[in-house]
């Protein structure tokens, strides 16, 4: 991959890592609903999407050195 090419993928990376938080809150917030277990339901679910925006945002941090660096 080229420089470039990998500053993209960094940039999507930071994206999609803010995108997971949003998300998270989202699927949260949405899927709610009035019973106990669904409720429980969305929590989990929206814990495990927000688990997901460390990895992004450290797989851009990555990316991001490997263009400086050339590596």
């Amino acid at each position: 991959m080229n420089k470039t090419q990998l500053k993209q993928l960094s940039n999507l990376c930071f994206a999609l890592g803010f995108a997971s938080i949003i998300g998270s809150i989202a699927i949260w917030f949405f899927t709610g609903g009035k019973e106990a277990d669904t409720q429980a339901h969305a929590e989990r679910f929206g814990i495990f999407v927000g688990l997901w925006a460390p990895t992004f945002l450290i797989l851009s941090n990555r990316f991001d050195r490997y263009a400086e660096t050339g590596v």
